[in-house]
């Protein structure tokens, strides 16, 4: 897992194979954990091998990251794996104005019915609620987000990033819908850059023309 300072409520670092390392914020749960594998192109050709639950430590890492909970074991590590690949396979059907397989809208139900993450206020004394959540519950209320999306209860859209060189999907909760990038960090001070390069190089034109014709 890549760590640093968590920024909102979603949200996590990414890093590229030359160590370029930004923060990608998805919009949603779902869509947070469904870039913890190879889903899409980043346009550096890093989605291929993209791969952060390794193994069920890394699924702890990432799940602690949001929420506390128990130790993993290798099942729960099989069930995000095969949620994960639900969710990547829904929002890149959505994204591209396609219909979901009904084998991925199944396995997204079946995990979003059993019992997800309570709602938990602190600062009592009473013992009841103490004990750590499953990780099952905190797959399950990932599950339950994905639907929120997908279904439109939650307002927003899934776009994908405007840059030409980059795949990178995000559910826009912008209040006009006017999200352009994946990351302004990237993405949009990429396109920063290119504007003023393409500006300076209009420029030189221009006086390049204009010297020649008082030649």
């Amino acid at each position: 897992m890549i760590s640093g300072e968590r920024r909102s409520e979603t949200g996590q670092w990414l890093e590229s194979r030359e160590g370029t390392r930004w923060w990608f914020d998805s919009g949603a749960l779902c869509l947070d954990f469904a870039y913890t594998g190879p889903m899409g192109d980043t346009g550096d050709g890093h989605a291929a091998s993209w791969e952060q639950l390794v193994n069920t430590a890394d699924l702890d890492d990432w799940l602690a990251d949001r929420n506390a909970v128990a130790a993993s074991a290798d099942r729960d590590l099989r069930d995000a794996h095969t949620l994960r690949e639900a969710i990547a396979h829904v929002t890149l059907a959505v994204a591209a104005n396609k219909q979901p397989l009904r084998r991925d809208i199944d396995m997204i139900n079946l995990y979003a019915a059993t019992p997800d993450l309570p709602p938990r206020l602190d600062g009592g004394s009473r013992q009841a609620g103490r004990t750590l959540p499953r990780a099952a519950q905190a797959l399950s209320t990932i599950a339950r987000d994905a639907v929120a999306v997908f279904s439109g209860e939650r307002n927003g859209t899934i776009r994908a990033c405007d840059a030409d060189d980059c795949g990178l999907l995000y559910f826009d909760t912008s209040r006009a819908g006017t999200r352009r990038w994946c990351s302004m960090q990237r993405c949009g001070n990429r396109h920063k850059v290119r504007q003023h390069r393409a500006r300076q190089r209009a420029k030189s034109a221009a006086l390049a023309d204009s010297q020649l014709a008082t030649q």
